[in-house]
């Protein structure tokens, strides 16, 4: 494992707690408040005696969600056990959870970092588009408060729920660089941070800044004769079904009624020197998502602008 030394490490944590007080992280996902991977995540930044750590998580799994939000019902917040932390169980979606915890009806302020994970599957590539996980963090950008979000690539029969707590102390010094960087006020307001942490984290090559690719599963439909029939779901990212069940009883399905149930039809199609393709490599990745999306939409602004210009000038 690949850990900053204790002599920088020890400047790292001097230059956050100089003046006394802790920095406070917020901690959401889309598993749900209850699952693995925010609860190592949880433990270890508590364990470490550094930080003021609030959860603020959706009640259930979430997964899938996308960025999509609470709009025409109220959404219900509801004080969870979680040791060492102030925690609430939320009915909303991911980005619901990130936008009331810095609202202030729940927290006393604004966090000073919004965590998003450890997700249950990688994120990476187009997946990105699907993942409650991101979004998440991206509600916390879009608020002006700096946000990470955080996957593990779980592999079924080979990732164990102890991977979730060797993750969460792989990301302490990227989150301890983080809060320097926010106290310097030196970190990119335009930065939003993805993190994915391979399979194999015990043993991981190292940090790797990296872009995002074009990977992506994909995905078909199948159809069945009930709601019941398939018994397990695909978790968004994983390569393997996930433990949630279905219903046992079929459910009465009219004449009227087709239904249909996602398959998995293929892997990944991915180009190299990307985000996938050096998770694969067994690299911790870190994707700086929205920068390079605000690079690209310049470049092709620009590109317009030369067109419209000619077009303009022909006339």
């Amino acid at each position: 494992m690949h850990y900053y030394s204790t002599y920088v490490d020890s400047i790292v944590l001097k230059t956050i707690m100089e003046d006394g007080e802790r920095a406070t992280i917020m901690v959401t996902n889309d598993d749900g408040i209850d699952a693995p991977g925010l609860q190592a995540l949880v433990r270890v930044l508590v364990s470490t005696d550094r930080y003021r750590v609030w959860v603020c998580a959706p009640d259930s799994e979430k997964s899938a969600v996308s960025h999509s939000i609470t709009w025409r019902h109220a959404v219900s917040a509801k004080q969870a056990t979680i040791t060492g932390a102030t925690a609430f169980a939320v009915s909303g979606t991911p980005a619901d959870c990130a936008s009331l915890g810095i609202s202030k009806a729940l927290f006393p302020s604004v966090p000073d970092l919004v965590l998003s994970g450890i997700n249950m599957g990688s994120n990476c590539g187009l997946h990105i588009i699907y993942s409650g996980t991101v979004a998440g963090a991206r509600q916390g950008f879009f608020h002006g408060v700096p946000s990470v979000s955080i996957s593990y690539d779980w592999v079924g029969g080979t990732s164990s729920i102890n991977d979730f707590t060797l993750g969460a102390e792989a990301c302490l010094p990227i989150i301890n660089a983080i809060l320097v960087e926010i106290k310097n006020k030196t970190y990119p307001q335009t930065c939003f941070l993805n993190v994915d942490l391979p399979t194999n984290i015990l043993k991981h090559k190292g940090y790797k800044l990296t872009k995002q690719g074009n990977s992506i599963i994909k995905m078909g439909w199948k159809q069945v004769s009930s709601d019941a029939q398939g018994g397990n779901m695909l978790s968004t990212m994983t390569n393997g079904p996930t433990s949630v069940a279905s219903d046992t009883e079929a459910t009465p399905v009219s004449q009227e009624n087709l239904l249909f149930k996602r398959e998995v039809l293929g892997g990944h199609v991915e180009n190299r020197e990307t985000d996938y393709y050096y998770l694969k490599e067994g690299y911790v990745t870190l994707c700086d998502y929205l920068s390079d999306v605000w690079i690209s939409v310049l470049v092709l602004l620009n590109r317009f602008r030369k067109f419209f210009s000619a077009n303009n000038g022909a006339k």
